[in-house]
C-alpha cells in the first residue's frame, strides 16, 4: 500500500501508536515499535509529535475521543425515544460494548497511573474528560429539546456520575465480566434508586 493510500506520516503514527498501545501498553511501546508499525521512521515522531510520549498521549486521547463520538451516535442514531430509552442508548455504548472494545479499556485503565505522573498526559485526559462532559450536556439539552420536556435538573452532576459509573463498571468488567451489569440492568437499577430516594 502506498503512502497516499495509509495516509500522512502523522496520522501513521497516529494510527499506529493506538494499536501499540493497546497490544503492548503505555510502558512497553517503544519508538522502534512505532516506526515498524507505522512504515515511519524515528525522526519523523519527533517531527510531528515532539516524540514519544506525546505521541502515546496523543493517541490516548484520540481512543477517548472516538468513545465519545459512538455514544452521541448511539443516542441520536434513531429515532427520538422517551428519556429512559435515550439513557439506555447511552449506556448501551458505554456498558455493552465492553468486550468488543476490551484492548481500549485496557488503555484507558492504563492510562490513569501514567497520567498521574506525567502532567501533560493529565492535562490532556482531564481535557478529554470535559469535552465529555460538555458532550453529554449538550445530548441532554438537545434531547430534552426535540422532546418538547423541561429539564428539572441541571444536567452538569448527573452527567459526570454517569461518566464514573461508566468508568467503574468498566474496570468490574475487566476483573470480573460475569459480575458486571449490562446497560438494561443500569438503567433499571437507577430507576429503582430514584424511586427509592425520592
Amino acid at each position: 500500500m502506498s503512502r497516499t493510500e495509509l495516509g500522512g506520516y502523522r496520522e501513521r503514527l497516529l494510527a499506529a501508536a493506538v494499536n501499540c498501545l493497546q497490544e503492548k501498553g503505555y510502558a512497553r511501546t517503544t519508538a522502534r515499535d512505532l516506526v515498524a508499525a507505522s512504515g515511519t521512521n524515528l525522526a519523523s515522531i519527533g517531527y510531528h509529535f515532539g516524540g514519544k510520549d506525546a505521541l502515546l498521549n496523543e493517541a490516548i486521547v484520540s481512543a477517548y475521543e472516538a468513545w465519545i463520538v459512538r455514544v452521541e451516535e448511539s443516542v441520536f442514531g434513531g429515532p427520538m425515544a422517551g428519556p429512559r430509552e435515550m439513557l439506555e442508548r447511552a449506556m448501551v455504548a458505554l456498558v455493552d460494548v465492553f468486550a468488543e472494545m476490551r484492548p481500549q479499556l485496557v488503555l484507558a485503565v492504563e492510562a490513569y497511573p501514567a497520567a498521574l505522573r506525567e502532567d501533560l498526559l493529565r492535562e490532556k485526559l482531564a481535557a478529554v474528560y470535559a469535552r465529555a462532559r460538555q458532550a453529554g450536556i449538550d445530548m441532554i439539552n438537545r434531547a430534552a429539546a426535540e422532546l418538547g420536556v423541561r429539564l428539572p435538573f441541571a444536567p452538569d452532576a448527573l452527567i459526570s456520575v454517569l461518566i464514573a459509573i461508566s468508568d467503574g463498571l468498566m474496570i468490574q468488567w475487566l476483573l470480573d465480566p460475569e459480575s458486571t451489569p449490562d446497560a438494561h440492568q443500569v438503567v433499571e437499577a437507577l430507576a429503582a434508586l430514584s424511586a427509592f430516594i425520592a
